[in-house]
């Protein structure tokens, strides 16, 4: 799993402000996907933090859920 890069940060930050716009809800589960992602490429990346592992976690639940939602 690569490290993420700031530049995929910085674009998921930019769609989900985009979301909060429109507000399509096919759009916001494949954005809590890539967030869910996201957060745990990062969580990989810092084994010893024990707080990102449940954030990605907890983000991995509700991407799923709304998937299942679908």
């Amino acid at each position: 799993m690569s490290r993420p890069s700031i530049a995929e940060v910085s674009a998921l930050i930019a769609d989900l402000a985009a979301h909060r716009q429109n507000r399509t809800s096919g759009e916001f589960a494949a954005l809590m996907a890539r967030k869910a992602e996201l957060l745990e490429r990062i969580a990989t990346h810092t084994p010893d933090d024990a707080e990102a592992a449940e954030v990605a976690r907890l983000a991995r639940e509700r991407a799923d859920s709304l998937k299942s939602a679908d």
